[in-house]
């Protein structure tokens, strides 16, 4: 054994049990404040969700959105239902995916809003697996907005942004499903993406004439600088008269401002 180690064995022998022990501690201490800022605090929004203990931020109209994920919905519990004693004023529908896929549930669903007096707006979910103004077509020949509908709503997703970060053939193709669907009726389309695939990929100034609904989940605050229209704050929601987890937006203004938003 070397000087060093004895010398080492020697001064740990000669410090006091109780200094040990706060040290100890404070190790204990440190670790727990790491994990739990690591590995609790970033996720116990989401299970609350999941316990339906969310709580949303006051100031905004409520809505939600819905795909056949949702399967069938009780719209007469659905059109009184509450969110946090908040009646929902709007609701998205998924109504169609790249260039031939049509929610099994849109029709039904959309129909179904209108007659319960839910202020409804139609959204198309964006692929690469074919051009933006096929998709763009598809989605005008099946969806039938009328006066009071919200925009129609490209929902952009991609979990890995940064590995398009630079492919300015999607920044294309995903104009020109805009400029199609913006000319066909005559509203600027809402662009749906992430908070971090709009600053990193959408970043572009023409992205930013289009409302913008960002999708970030469990956070009281938007830490995003520019003008955003919604917000979807959770994908865990609770409803009357729908069984599965539900996504809760959040509309960036009043009601009469919802409305005004809405086609003439």
């Amino acid at each position: 054994m070397s000087q060093r180690i004895r010398n080492l064995i020697y001064i740990f022998h000669k410090i006091p049990k109780i200094f040990l022990w706060f040290f100890l501690c404070g190790i204990v201490f440190i670790y727990c404040l790491l994990f739990y800022n690591n590995l609790v605090k970033p996720y116990s929004y989401r299970w609350k969700a999941l316990y339906g203990k969310t709580s949303y931020p006051y100031g905004y109209v409520r809505g939600i959105d819905i795909s056949h994920y949702q399967k069938l919905i009780d719209w007469s519990k659905l059109s009184n239902a509450k969110i946090q004693g908040n009646a929902i004023d709007f609701i998205f529908i998924k109504a169609t995916e790249g260039n031939e896929m049509q929610d099994t549930l849109f029709n039904f669903n959309f129909n179904k809003a209108r007659s319960h007096n839910l202020i409804r707006g139609a959204y198309h979910f964006f692929t690469t697996q074919s051009c933006g103004l096929e998709q763009a077509k598809f989605f005008c020949r099946t969806v039938k907005l009328e006066s009071g509908d919200l925009p129609p709503v490209l929902d952009i997703e991609f979990d890995k942004f940064n590995s398009v970060e630079n492919d300015n053939s999607l920044k294309k193709e995903i104009l020109n499903w805009l400029f199609y669907v913006e000319n066909y009726y005559r509203v600027k389309p809402i662009i749906y993406a992430s908070f971090n695939f709009k600053t990193s990929f959408l970043k572009d100034k023409v992205f930013d004439d289009y409302p913008y609904w960002i999708a970030h989940y469990y956070v009281d605050t938007l830490s995003y600088e520019k003008k955003w229209r919604f917000w979807q704050h959770t994908d865990a929601g609770h409803v009357d008269g729908i069984d599965d987890y539900v996504d809760i937006d959040l509309f960036n203004g009043n009601k009469n401002d919802l409305i005004k938003m809405c086609i003439k």
